[in-house]
């Protein structure tokens, strides 16, 4: 019987195939997953050098490296530098099976999206589609990778946010007044004066932080919002054209004080979604979810949304 490994010994993964065609980083990140998940790579242990995997893969160091950033924003890996190998993460397994797939079990948002929006910005090209009510769920879960970046840790080269709002002159299904609104004061409306306040705020918010990226790291960033003729019942984000992150808006009644009164509204708290995630390559029906949802959110963007700005509410 051969002895059994350490759990810090280093697994060679195999001679470099003269046949093999160059792979992207995320070819190699998705195989390293792949060792992972199948227990080759087990947690504790120590990757292969960055050299050894690239002479495996047929790739550069640049794109092990981003490989290897990936997964460590995934936190499926910890200890990435130049001088040692990395190691899988204790509990890579675990959080790799939260991800996404038949058996992922949904978390609020609150929980879900910040990890997920942190894995995509370790990719040299970010970009994010989202349809949301406010976007106050995006700009919160965008503040870890915009800290990490700002404190030196590895930047994308672009970042390009689309963003989808329901308009300001419709009338919102939610949230609004229990006992409802008279005809032709939808404008006088503190609910939707609120929600209107917070949707311009949280998207002035959103915008300002990431074009920061453009004067501080150079990097070249483009944020848009249009605007529904509608109010979403879902929202969804679509990360880096591999995944979906899916939630149902739950409508609630609940108290609020706004502008010193007492109000009964019928709201949805977008934070607390439980959050589905779909992933391009896990199944069939991941695969066809990331597919369908990039359709659906780009046939909205250019028929029916239009312009929209991000102006304090004139009412």
């Amino acid at each position: 019987m051969s002895p059994k490994r350490a759990p810090q010994d280093e697994v060679h993964t195999g001679p470099r195939s003269a046949e093999r065609a160059r792979r992207s980083h995320r070819e190699v990140a998705e195989e390293l997953r792949a060792r992972i998940r199948s227990g080759e790579l087990r947690p504790g242990q120590r990757m292969p050098t960055q050299a050894k995997l690239a002479d495996e893969f047929g790739v550069e160091r640049g794109a092990v490296r981003q490989a290897l950033d990936l997964l460590k924003a995934e936190r499926l890996l910890t200890n990435v530098t130049k001088g040692s190998p990395a190691t899988v993460a204790a509990d890579a397994v675990e959080v790799m099976h939260s991800y996404a797939g038949a058996e992922a079990a949904p978390k609020p948002t609150t929980v879900a999206l910040g990890p997920r929006i942190t894995s995509a910005f370790a990719e040299p090209v970010v970009e994010i589609d989202a349809i949301c009510l406010t976007s106050v769920s995006l700009t919160l879960a965008i503040g870890e990778p915009l800290r990490q970046i700002h404190a030196g840790g590895p930047k994308p080269a672009s970042v390009r946010v689309r963003v989808l709002l329901p308009s300001r002159d419709i009338d919102l299904a939610f949230p609004v007044p229990v006992q409802g609104v008279s005809a032709g004061q939808e404008w006088h409306n503190p609910v939707r004066r609120q929600w209107l306040a917070q949707r311009n705020a949280q998207g002035q918010v959103l915008r300002h932080n990431l074009l920061a990226l453009r004067a501080t790291h150079g990097i070249d960033v483009q944020v848009t919002f249009r605007a529904l003729p509608f109010t979403p019942p879902v929202k969804l984000y679509l990360l880096n054209g591999t995944e979906a992150l899916f939630a149902y808006y739950t409508l609630t009644r609940r108290g609020a004080q706004i502008d010193h009164e007492n109000i009964e509204m019928y709201d949805a708290q977008g934070t607390r979604s439980m959050l589905f995630a779909f992933q391009h390559g896990a199944g069939l029906r991941d695969t066809t979810f990331v597919e369908q949802s990039h359709l659906w959110f780009n046939a909205l963007w250019e028929t029916i949304s239009s312009p929209l700005e991000l102006a304090p509410p004139g009412l």
